[in-house]
């Protein structure tokens, strides 16, 4: 009888039937942002320029985006389905990925291999990372209602933490599988990543005490819900959003190299796991802090002037040209960096519960679906636009025999502030304060 209780304990506990998934999928899905790990890798195996492999990354989270954002329905009637549609697809995107960079190391130059990297990293991985990402979202806001926040940021701070938990193993593993390493990793991190989300796509389950909405609500188009609240409301939303995610992209893509501008090249892994983790902890530690608020806003308003204010100090000072042998500047800058990682996490966890007050529960999952296109979009624009910019502006020089560009980092800087204070316009001026609802 005692056994019988404990199942049934198990059955219905929030940790179990929720949070544990939630983490097996979203550690698993996020280490699509260890990309950095191993695409020089990739390039010269396969034969071909760095620039034309990061393209993969790229369409990796373009179709993130996409995949969640015209999925969403497909999550919101069943979860079970999409969770297991993503693990089928993450799993068998990365032993695609490997089995075509295998390709390319046989006929080096092969467009064959680049185009198959793409489509299995890029769009077969992408749909898998978006069903997987909304999968459990609304079943831990259903288990946790008291605590939304809380239990969005754990599950999403699994998907930052990822980066700093799987990048020194993926590292070690280049390193001791010897020649080839790099298809083998992909292949074998493709067959325990699949058992992790299979074992989270077992466990997921809604609370037996929820109830769908009846079908005449349910039938009701996402623009019929978000016309409910002035549509100038989710454009303010999903804007500010957009804007966050790619003003963090464009800092975090040159982050390697500002790391050498500023004379810390030998610490370069060892910081990005520390901004990695910052980035986890904005996941869970915002969107906590923001249970508590009357406002979900709020939390948004608080990473815009922080980023505002620390970008600001690191333009005026200087920071990264002047940086070299300077501590103080040294300092302020690795401040922006966490910084800047901490808002970009919190931005992500806060938005399906912001969703949530805004627009209630009963079409989360399709609404915070749409909202992601914001990072689909993202993806395409922000690496791309720092990049323009490093290319365009300024003059590369050697600084303790690293090759960089500190006035093109610096140029950064100056397109990002305009950015974030457009964003808090946004957020103070087109979203309204919305009523926490169930």
């Amino acid at each position: 009888m005692d056994n019988e209780q404990q199942k049934k304990s198990l059955k219905n506990n929030k940790w179990f039937r929720a949070a544990i998934p939630a983490l097996l999928l979203h550690c698993s899905i996020g280490t699509v942002y260890c990309w950095s790990i191993f695409s020089q890798e990739i390039a010269t195996h396969i034969g071909f320029s760095k620039g034309a492999t990061e393209w993969a990354f790229s369409l990796a989270i373009f179709f993130l985006g996409m995949s969640a954002a015209f999925l969403g329905n497909i999550v919101e009637k069943d979860i079970h389905k999409s969770s297991l549609i993503a693990a089928i697809c993450f799993a068998a995107g990365m032993a695609g990925t490997g089995g075509f960079i295998y390709y390319g190391g046989i006929h080096n130059g092969s467009i064959i291999a680049l185009v198959g990297i793409y489509i299995c990293y890029g769009l077969i991985m992408g749909i898998g990372l978006g069903t997987g990402y909304l999968s459990p979202v609304k079943t831990l806001m259903l288990w946790f209602s008291d605590r939304k926040g809380l239990a969005t940021g754990l599950a999403v701070a699994g998907f930052g933490a990822a980066k700093a938990i799987a990048s020194p193993i993926m590292q070690w593993m280049l390193e001791s599988l010897g020649d080839g390493g790099i298809y083998k990793m992909f292949i074998i991190l493709a067959c325990v990543y699949f058992v992790m989300m299979f074992i989270g796509h077992l466990l997921l389950k809604k609370p037996d005490d929820w109830h769908e909405p009846q079908t005449s609500e349910k039938s009701k188009s996402i623009m019929t819900v978000l016309k409910t609240k002035p549509i100038t409301n989710y454009i303010g939303i999903w804007l500010m959003f957009y804007i966050n995610i790619t003003c963090g992209l464009a800092l975090l893509s040159q982050e390697k190299m500002i790391l050498k501008c500023i004379g810390l090249a030998g610490f370069v892994g060892i910081i990005s796991t520390v901004s990695a983790i910052f980035n986890a902890l904005g996941r869970l530690g915002f969107s906590a802090w923001a249970d508590k608020m009357k406002d979900r806003n709020t939390i948004y308003k608080m990473i815009f002037i922080i980023s505002i204010l620390l970008t600001g100090l690191v333009i005026i000072t200087g920071g990264i040209e002047n940086g070299f042998g300077n501590t103080i500047l040294i300092a302020l800058v690795l401040v922006l960096i966490m910084a800047v990682n901490a808002g970009y996490g919190g931005g992500f966890s806060n938005v399906p519960t912001l969703l949530s007050d805004h627009y209630g529960m009963s079409n989360i999952s399709a609404i915070h679906g749409i909202t992601l296109s914001a990072w689909a979009f993202a993806g395409l624009t922000g690496n791309q636009m720092a990049t323009w910019i490093v290319n365009h502006f300024g003059e590369t020089v050697e600084i303790s025999g690293n090759l960089v560009n500190p006035t093109g980092y610096q140029t950064v800087l100056y397109v990002t502030v305009v950015l974030y204070i457009i964003a808090l316009l946004l957020s103070m001026i087109f979203v309204k304060p919305a009523d926490k609802t169930e």
